[in-house]
């Protein structure tokens, strides 16, 4: 590269808002899994990415890293460009003790999908925010519409955080800043809950299937997201609290904040031994108690 060249495309980079490495990963793993990048097809070089995304190779390097760990990407080195996994995400149980735990986006929507194969669907989940299992559910929705799955019945049950609760993340750096961060923690809520109530919903005008959800509020902010999938299987993840910075209301907040769509979720299933049956029992009584006991209605507006 020409020195004119590359001192323009420091200049650019360094103009542009600095993605972490993990926000690389989270764009590359989108254009995975909706199909812009195909199963088998190479990857831009790091050198492109990095010039893409205004990042250090270092950064791209790392990105690359977390998709292969999820089994979305082979061939990740400092030479040739990275390849899509011919079958992105497989390999291995995805569940019981020899489970590979994997990043919610990369487990979730697979069993999800299994779980729709059901005739009774049942989808207890407790979450910040239900934008993990909105995204989840739109795959199996997409087989039902194109008659590839057809339950006659499905619940689905979710627990999230009330809006009179001071949260205790996301939350601002600087305490001023608690109302502005709360609204908009509120209307994402709402807007992921009433997506997912919606898309359900549908199912009864256009495909005869009994649907029931339901939202109740909890009177705190979950440490862990948990998904429960016909009474058989439990995901559950920790939700890690980092510090970091988003523009609301054109102005820089910092913040300390969980990404839920990263979070790595640990799978466990009745009867694949007694760890993975005891867990998933234990699962289901702690989110009933939770249910039946503490939380309280939830109607989903400002």
């Amino acid at each position: 590269m020409e020195p004119e060249h590359a001192s323009v495309n420091a200049r650019r980079r360094a103009e542009r808002p600095q993605r972490s490495h993990r926000e690389v990963a989270d764009e590359l793993r989108t254009r995975i899994r909706t199909g812009v990048l195909r199963p088998g097809e190479r990857m831009p070089t790091q050198a492109r990415l990095a010039d893409e995304f205004g990042v250090e190779r270092g950064a791209v390097r790392q990105a690359l890293r977390i998709l292969q760990s999820e089994r979305l990407l082979t061939n990740v080195s400092k030479g040739s460009p990275a390849t899509v996994a011919a079958q992105p995400g497989a390999g291995g149980p995805s569940t019981g003790a020899a489970a590979t735990p994997q990043a919610s986006m990369v487990a979730l929507p697979p069993r999800v999908t299994e779980a729709f194969a059901a005739e009774h669907v049942e989808v207890d989940a407790l979450c910040l925010t239900a934008v993990s299992l909105t995204l989840a559910i739109g795959e199996p929705l997409r087989q039902i519409h194109a008659g590839q799955l057809k339950p006659a019945k499905i619940d689905v049950r979710v627990l999230l955080p009330s809006r009179d609760i001071e949260l205790a993340f996301p939350s601002p750096v600087d305490v001023s800043a608690t109302g502005r961060l709360q609204r908009r923690w509120l209307a994402h809520r709402n807007a992921q809950g009433q997506v997912l109530r919606h898309n359900l919903l549908t199912l009864r005008s256009t495909h005869g299937i009994d649907v029931r959800v339901t939202f109740r509020a909890l009177p705190f902010t979950p440490p862990v997201k948990l998904y429960l999938l016909n009474g058989t299987e439990a995901l559950f993840a920790y939700y890690t609290v980092r510090r970091g910075e988003q523009t609301i209301d054109q102005e820089h907040l910092e913040m300390y904040d969980a990404e839920g769509t990263r979070s790595v979720l640990f799978a466990f299933e009745q009867g694949a031994g007694p760890r993975d049956t005891t867990f998933v029992e234990q699962s289901h009584l702690w989110f009933n108690a939770l249910w039946e006991t503490i939380s309280s209605e939830l109607v989903l507006t400002s």
